[in-house]
């Protein structure tokens, strides 16, 4: 897969640093969480991808035919593009571990490459995702560090399907933490904190899969 699949941003660390991914919702791009990405794991190489998708001007990682109504096929094609394009990028940056980083459209992207190639993420911190169907894992995920954070009165990605999914990952073997807040889609001050904690073992390159 090329190393220009997408139009990104990419800021090189530290030699055999992690690479950090990461994906923005639904009309953000590629410097939706570039200063975020700094601040979580200082040293890493970024890679920001811009979504290739455009719903009524807004950039998207795949196509749905309505909130919620993903269109599968397309989901399929930009699963196995983004899990090329970041394997490309590890490759060519030697980093020591791939860490993963979306935001509602960019988290549902993030957890698909992840259920197509979960061998290629060493961790994935999953944004207010939304994962209507069960997933089918291509690998194993058993040990491997997953966060997701929710809203409890998300209009955008129901915690029913919040629990659902995290039900699904612990079930295939997952080291699943769940932070929710009382609000809806917006992204909240202790969500940023969760993160931050669960990625703090990443900042020194001391820690892989669990």
């Amino acid at each position: 897969m090329s190393l220009e699949a997408y139009s990104h941003i990419l800021e090189p660390g530290a030699p055999g640093s992690p690479l950090l991914v990461l994906l923005h919702g639904t009309g953000g791009d590629e410097r939706q969480f570039v200063e975020l990405g700094r601040a979580l794991v200082p040293g890493a190489t970024l890679l920001s991808p811009r979504g290739d998708v455009l719903e009524h001007g807004a950039a998207r990682f795949f196509r749905r035919t309505g909130e919620g109504v993903y269109d599968m096929d397309d989901l399929s094609r930009a699963s196995a593009k983004m899990a090329g394009f970041v394997a490309a990028h590890r490759e060519r940056s030697g980093a020591s571990m791939v860490l993963g980083l979306g935001y509602s459209n960019g988290a549902n992207i993030l957890a698909s490459a992840l259920f197509a190639r979960p061998d290629l993420w060493d961790a994935a911190v999953l944004l207010h995702p939304l994962i209507p169907f069960q997933p089918d894992i291509r690998g194993s995920l058993q040990g491997k560090p997953i966060l997701i954070t929710a809203g409890e009165r998300d209009p955008i990605c129901p915690p029913a399907l919040t629990r659902r999914l995290a039900a699904w990952l612990e079930e295939a073997g997952a080291a699943l933490r769940l932070e929710w807040h009382p609000g809806g889609h917006e992204l909240r001050q202790n969500e940023i904190a969760a993160t931050a904690g669960f990625l703090e073992r990443f900042r020194t390159g001391e820690a892989g899969a669990a």
